[in-house]
């Protein structure tokens, strides 16, 4: 089932998740989509699957205020520039949470995707909170239960400006991704909050 910006509620029915969609949630959001496409230092980063180097399909650049690992990737972060840090005030007024790093990635059309996984690093503890702020294009986000958690999967539709707050069980239930398109779409800025724990 896949659902659109109308037919979201506040929360999203996620059986065993907690998950809050929220619409027009980032003021000046043109604005600021347009400085981060320049201000930002993007990377092509390259990670290993099934034994091969193959490149990310996607830039993306970490910030924050301490080096985070993921997929077997050690990210240096980048300073925090204001206009991030606008975005994060946003991100912590409607997650309700403090945040110490974040993760954007640059989706430059509908061939850039994220595969299946969960924010469940070890660094950001149990039940994360999970902020993930969208700019630019619609792109389709799905959910698919884990192995052990019986679910229907569930898509949603993240538009320009919204938040999307994980939290509670999520990420032990469930995992997320951005699937490819066919459809020429517009380059999507996507910027999720994580506060890493020392």
């Amino acid at each position: 089932m896949d659902l659109r910006p109308g037919d979201v509620g506040l929360p999203l029915s996620l059986p065993g998740g907690d998950v809050r969609l929220y619409l027009d949630a980032i003021p000046e959001a043109d604005q600021l989509f347009q400085k981060l496409m320049t201000e930002v230092p993007w990377k092509h980063e390259h990670i290993m699957l099934f034994g091969k180097r193959q490149a990310m399909p996607r830039l993306t650049c970490w910030m924050g205020d301490a080096t985070y690992t993921y997929s077997g990737l050690t990210n240096v972060p980048a300073p925090w520039n204001e206009s991030v840090q606008r975005i994060r005030d946003a991100a912590e007024e409607f997650s309700g949470t403090n945040f110490n790093g974040v993760l954007l990635n640059l989706y430059r059309d509908g061939r850039d995707s994220m595969g299946w996984h969960a924010d469940d690093e070890a660094t950001l503890g149990s039940n994360p909170i999970i902020a993930s702020v969208n700019l630019g294009a619609t792109r389709r986000f799905r959910f698919k239960p884990k192995p052990h958690h019986a679910a229907p999967t569930l898509g949603v539709y993240l538009p320009h400006a919204s938040i999307l707050v994980m939290q509670g069980a999520t990420q032990e239930n469930w995992l997320h991704a951005v699937p490819k398109s066919a459809k020429n779409i517009a380059p999507r800025i996507n910027l999720t909050f994580r506060a890493l724990k020392s």
